[in-house]
């Protein structure tokens, strides 16, 4: 079973079509009406959903930083610099929501490229 993914508002519509067409199923912030949450309420909103979130803010490396310190959880994220390839983003998504267990959408921090 593939998990699913929830991408923040900036990450390029193309990376989101490229998923779509690879199987992937894809929420973005906008269709969950969450494009104005701040990080935090974004990263709840993903654990809620129990899907892994994408960004390319380094802001969420801090969240994410700060929760593990304070032993708060957090849905998985997976964040890749905002110049990276598309090519490359959808692929190295496709290969971790495949790879990953269902119990494993909270609590890792990945980065892309793998």
């Amino acid at each position: 079973m593939t998990l699913g993914l929830l991408t923040d508002v900036h990450v390029p519509l193309a990376v989101t079509r490229g998923l779509r067409r690879r199987g992937i199923d894809v929420l973005t912030a906008q269709d969950d009406g969450a494009a104005t949450l701040p990080d935090g309420l974004l990263l709840d909103r993903a654990a809620e959903l129990r899907r892994i979130l994408f960004t390319q803010d380094e802001d969420f490396l801090i969240e994410v930083a700060t929760r593990r310190k304070s032993h708060l959880p957090h849905a998985t994220v997976v964040y890749g610099h905002q110049f990276e390839p598309i090519g490359v983003c959808v692929s190295d998504l496709e290969i971790i929501l495949k790879s990953l267990l269902p119990d494993e959408s909270m609590g890792c921090l990945l980065r892309i490229p793998l």
